[in-house]
């Protein structure tokens, strides 16, 4: 297996770590930036075969707690969701990124911190400070989170995103109190938007298309015909219920959600139209 790839972004301040599938971007601003940078690294070379190690049961949809760290963090953000069907998997960007600004926080006196996986965020955020973040998918727009907020969290799912999909979300983008929490909801409620048996989306076996898929022989979204009006409302309608009763739970403080041009978002998050650099 190739070894860790680490070193700076050509900007010389974010950090980039890759390994396998996995793909951070990194910074941080304090006195302690320079230790937690070196923190993040030497966790992070250790991230991929920590995972691998249990890499059967993460992918299985069962209740079984594994044993390392980033696998019990996975686990922990998706056990609520039982008995959907759902797998530490749906976690796993969200909880390596919480894991790593773990390991930053802990070496340096930092007052902002942010890990990137892909999109999937986890956030530091010492009083006063705040971030600004990119809002993924068909509808660009971006989301300020301050400090006095319960937000640490931002993830996106859809059928455009890195795996695959139940449902047929362009995407969706969930606010919550951790990266992983985020993430395991953002899967769900990506799911969650649908129009089941109509014959304008196409499936395919997850297995067919990635054999060692997590939703095995589950039909996943491969293609999505132009819909009317009313079948987009009716989906994204589906979607937004399923992400109230998840806001309703706890799990989740805030989510938008896109299809085909359309959205619906719920709670109170600052989601708008971007038009400004963002951090990250």
């Amino acid at each position: 297996m190739q070894s860790p790839q680490i070193a700076f972004l050509p900007d010389g301040r974010r950090l980039h770590l890759h390994h396998g599938p996995i793909d951070l971007i990194t910074d941080a601003k304090g006195p302690g930036r320079t230790n937690a940078l070196r923190a993040a690294a030497s966790r992070f070379e250790s991230v991929l075969d920590e995972l691998v190690r249990e890499l059967p049961l993460l992918r299985a949809p069962t209740d079984a707690r594994p044993n390392g760290a980033i696998a019990h963090r996975m686990h922990g953000a998706t056990a609520p969701f039982l008995p959907a069907f759902i797998t530490p998997m749906a976690a796993v960007a969200g909880a390596v990124a919480d894991a790593v600004l773990e390991a930053m926080t802990a070496a340096g006196d930092l007052s902002r911190a942010y890990v990137n996986n892909g999109g999937d965020i986890a956030l530091h955020l010492a009083a006063g400070e705040s971030f600004t973040a990119v809002v993924a998918g068909g509808v660009p727009g971006r989301v300020t989170l301050p400090s006095s907020g319960p937000v640490r969290g931002i993830a996106t799912s859809g059928r455009h995103g890195r795996s695959h999909s139940l449902g047929i979300a362009d995407s969706v983008t969930v606010l919550a109190q951790t990266a992983a929490q985020a993430d395991a909801a953002a899967t769900l409620i990506a799911n969650a938007v649908d129009l089941p048996g109509n014959p304008k989306i196409t499936r395919r076996s997850a297995h067919d298309l990635s054999p060692d898929s997590d939703l095995g022989d589950r039909l996943v979204t491969t293609g999505v015909a132009p819909l009317t009006a009313s079948e987009i409302d009716r989906a994204l309608t589906r979607g937004h219920a399923f992400a109230e009763t998840c806001r309703t739970r706890g799990l989740i403080h805030a989510a938008l959600l896109t299809l085909s041009g359309q959205t619906r978002t719920l709670g109170t998050a600052d989601l708008i139209a971007f038009k400004e650099p963002i951090d990250a």
